[in-house]
């Protein structure tokens, strides 16, 4: 695993501001991390960065423990914090180079340019930081995040400022470097969730409250299917109830019918021969779909 958490516990005086967080990350994966102002994610991911000590429990980056190992798994990392600190005074290129020798990046020139042409501030290379719109800004934060070739990204709200061109385009970048690194991503964007991550964690009052594959994250939030069919004349629920794998029965009125069974069953093709035997026209029949933002709204609503 690329990035280990057990049982982390950060104390803010009475707060306990993340509250026995466990998780793992592997090679290969984008993994969406949820959770609402003060959920505690941007101080797991400080923790895990190395820029903040946790007060109990264990981080691990690429094998090496953040607490142990601070300088070898801080090698590993590459971070974009939601705040993007940069020199403001210093030229794109400038800063991108200076940050290259820090790192100590082999053939700097070479992948400060490559950096450069990735995140699209070709134009705008030769000009001051502090000149930039608030989404240069931010891509300037992305190219050194991932200056240095790390084998972890951790991307706190990346696409914070960016137009609707350019969030399609860093969407499709944090895909593409998902395909060869472990990408942790934090945003309040949950659309963006679905668009670009594999799995998701969500996380509330410090406490993880769900983490799984996009798809199996959707069906948690009713954990049943959900179909609409609408037919073309009258029919009574008693004559559905025929219908097989079906548990539960809705009328919407004006011959619309919500119909419900187990995850298991997708019981479109079902309610089609039904129709068909019954010699109905059915006008309406799509499967409900359910979002991330439905399932967000659902485990973080809870009363306090």
């Amino acid at each position: 695993m690329s990035v280990k958490v057990n049982g982390l516990v950060k104390i803010y005086g009475a707060q306990r501001a993340v509250d026995n967080v466990s998780f793992e990350a592997k090679k290969s994966e984008v993994l969406g991390f949820l959770g609402p102002n003060g959920a505690g994610k941007t101080t797991t991911m400080k923790i895990i960065t190395g820029y903040i000590p946790q007060s109990e429990g264990s981080a691990e980056v690429c094998g090496f423990d953040v607490t142990n190992n601070p300088m070898d798994a801080r090698r590993c990392v590459g971070y974009l914090p939601e705040h993007n600190p940069l020199y403001k005074d210093m030229y794109v290129r400038e800063y991108l180079e200076f940050t290259a020798g820090l790192h100590k990046v082999p053939q700097a020139r070479k992948q400060v340019d490559l950096m450069i042409e990735r995140t699209g501030l070709t134009s705008h290379r030769q000009k001051q930081i502090g000149q930039l719109s608030k989404g240069y800004r931010q891509r300037v934060g992305l190219a050194q995040a991932m200056l240095h070739d790390p084998q972890v990204l951790i991307l706190d709200e990346p696409t914070s400022g960016l137009d609707p061109n350019q969030i399609i385009e860093i969407r499709q970048l944090i895909k593409d470097l998902g395909k060869e690194k472990t990408v942790i991503l934090s945003t309040h964007i949950l659309s963006e969730v679905e668009a670009v991550c594999d799995r998701a964690i969500i996380i509330n009052k410090g406490v993880i409250v769900a983490d799984s594959p996009i798809s199996e994250l959707k069906d948690r939030f009713t954990g049943q299917t959900i179909i609409t069919a609408e037919f073309k004349s009258k029919i009574d629920a008693r004559t559905l109830q025929g219908i097989k794998h079906v548990q539960q029965i809705k009328s919407l009125g004006d011959n619309r019918w919500q119909l419900m069974a187990a995850l298991e069953h997708d019981i479109r093709a079902d309610i089609f021969q039904f129709a068909v035997a019954q010699n109905l026209v059915l006008l309406e029949l799509h499967k409900e779909v359910h979002s991330v933002e439905d399932v967000f709204q659902q485990l973080t609503n809870q009363p306090a």
